[in-house]
Parts: structure tokens; sequence; C-alpha cells
């Protein structure tokens, strides 16, 4: 089955450019778009796609506020957001996460990182630029001068714990196994019952845990 798609943005050259470029893919259907928030949230109610690219500033209903909407909704199966950013610097990358969007893509990123964006989200993982990663940790620590108790981690074991830390710094499943010798399967495993301990949606999730409690520290 092909990935279903969502686009909501204000500007309709944004989702006609974004459209044909995903509709061009043969593993990916664009099933609506939404010129705004309120329109997304109702679009994505009708057709639990299974992802949508929300644009952060929409009016009637910001992009932040339409993902919070969607994601609080607990649709099964669940449909993942992914938002779009012109500025890697917005203020709402921070909540956006902790929303439980799976990751920002700036709206200058080339083509074909979009397109992967979409597989990668699509497929339960988190994806965040390089840069917007960068702003997360300064976010988290800028706002949490002191660690947040996080009473879960200590129901992880210790290699479940170090498989967070990795997941935090920002390496996918194939680097951690490598990192630990050990296979990616195995990997894949540990995730899940990190997320399934913590409560976790996925890895963006993780990211801002790991920072919070600090289990994993900057630099």
């Amino acid at each position: 089955m092909p990935i279903t798609v969502l686009i909501a943005d204000d500007q309709a050259m944004v989702r006609q450019g974004f459209g044909a470029l995903l509709a061009a893919q043969s593993d990916i259907s664009v099933v609506g778009d939404a010129p705004n928030g309120v329109v997304a949230v109702a679009e994505a109610r009708r057709l639990r796609p299974d992802v949508v690219l929300m644009d952060v500033r929409m009016p009637e209903m910001n992009g932040l506020e339409a993902a919070r909407t969607i994601l609080a909704a607990g649709f099964d199966p669940p449909v993942r957001v992914l938002m779009l950013t012109t500025f890697d610097i917005d203020d709402y990358v921070y909540e956006a996460l902790r929303a439980g969007a799976s990751g920002f893509l700036l709206k200058d990123a080339p083509a074909e990182e979009l397109v992967r964006a979409v597989r990668v989200v699509a497929d339960g993982q988190a994806l965040l630029a390089p840069t917007v990663t960068r702003r997360l940790i300064d976010d988290v620590t800028r706002r949490r001068a002191r660690p947040v108790s996080a009473p879960a981690l200590d129901t992880l074991t210790p290699r479940e714990r170090e498989v967070l830390e990795l997941v935090a710094t920002g390496m996918s499943n194939a680097e951690i196994a490598t990192a630990l010798f050990v296979a990616e399967q195995t990997v894949k495993t540990h995730v899940s019952k990190v997320f399934s301990k913590l409560n976790l949606r996925d890895r963006a999730q993780a990211v801002v845990l790991a920072y919070e409690s600090g289990l994993v520290t900057p630099g």
C-alpha cells in the first residue's frame, strides 16, 4: 500500500509543488491538502493519512495547534505529523516535538530530502534536520537549568539506557548496531522496549526526554 499524505500549507503554490513532487513517487499517494490548521484537522480526521506535512505558520489555527489536536486524537493506525518551517529557529520547534510531532523539515530542503522525510516518518521514525536538532538541544538546556526527574528511566536495563543515549545523539538503528557490535534487529528490539517503558511515540520524544532528564548533556 502506498504512503498516504495530507499537505497543509497556507500557500497554494507550496501545496501544489510538494503535491506534484510526492505524487510522482510510486510508493506515495497525496490524498488531500489544506490551507489552514482548521481544515487540516478536519481532513486528517476524514482521510486518516499516514503522514501530514504541516506548515508551522498558518491562519485560523497554526500548525502547532493543529498537530496537537491530530496527535491527541489517538488515531489507530497513528497519523504522523512532519512539521514544515521556513526558519530553523522557529519558536515552535520544542513544543511541537513535545506534542508528538515526528520531526521538522526546512521548506528549502532539497526535493529528495522531502521524499525521504515522508518515508522515514511513515515508517515510525523521527526526522530532524541537523540545525533543528541543535536548536532543540539549546532549547532544552535553556528551559531546564536543572534536570527533570524521570523515574521511568529506572525501569530501563543498562543496555536500554545505552541505546537511549545513542538514539538521543541522532544515531540510526544501523549506526547503533555498529557502535554496540550487535545485530540491527537487536537494536530495534531495544528501541521498542525503551519506547514502551517510557511511553514515547518516537525518536523525537526520546531526544527531548534524554536531554530533559540529564541522561544526555550537550557537548
